[in-house]
């Protein structure tokens, strides 16, 4: 998990040291204790530029998060504690210029990988990045989210085929779109239904 960490931390200090002046927002969805985010910015010579909302449904790692975000000093990262699957949670969050979605694909049906990548235009603006993690050793997971992420306007921009925590950036390359209220985006797959999947190991 660590190597994971890493790599998702590179791409995203990559991606703000290269987002034009200004301000740079972030969104990451289901954001834990926000580790990718908190780490990232301590030492950014952007730092100032951020506004990011982490959202968190676990009220744990939302407090840990919080507290990480106060001792880094960071003022303009927002630690919310919601449901990430409702459009309502980005509300004032939105457009983004870069989204986070680490650990979430390996907790949903293809149905909701599906769903909720159709649902990411509403959350970017032109040309965001998003960087998303789906482990290459579960069965057809990465491939199911890829294909997602190629149906609905985003292009590959950088991967490791060699990387089995599938760490990943794609570009929006279509259209935004404005931010539907009261829209589910996903639902969390009950863990019987992740076994037979073959996401979780038993």
């Amino acid at each position: 998990m660590l190597i994971r960490l890493a790599r998702v931390q590179d791409q995203l200090r990559r991606v703000i040291a290269d987002a034009p002046p200004g301000p740079i927002k972030i969104i990451s969805v289901c954001a834990g204790q926000g580790h990718d985010v908190v780490a990232t910015l301590g030492d950014s010579p952007r730092r100032a530029a951020v506004r990011a909302r982490l959202v968190e449904g676990d009220e744990r790692n939302v407090a840990e998060a919080r507290r990480k975000v106060a001792e880094a000093g960071l003022a303009g990262i927002e630690v919310c504690h919601g449901d990430a699957g409702l459009t309502d949670a980005y509300a004032g969050a939105v457009p983004a210029r870069i989204l986070l979605l680490c650990g979430v694909f390996g907790s949903l049906t293809d149905t909701d990988i599906d769903r909720l990548v159709a649902g990411l235009p509403q959350l970017c603006q032109a040309n965001a990045q998003v960087i998303w993690t789906a482990n290459r050793t579960a069965p057809e997971l990465y491939a199911e989210a890829e294909q997602a992420f190629r149906r609905y306007g985003f292009e590959p921009r950088w991967a490791d085929p060699e990387d089995h925590f599938g760490v990943t950036r794609h570009e929006l390359v279509g259209e935004p779109q404005p931010l539907q209220p009261g829209r589910r985006l996903f639902d969390f797959a009950d863990e019987q239904t992740l076994i037979k999947l073959g996401r979780i190991a038993i």
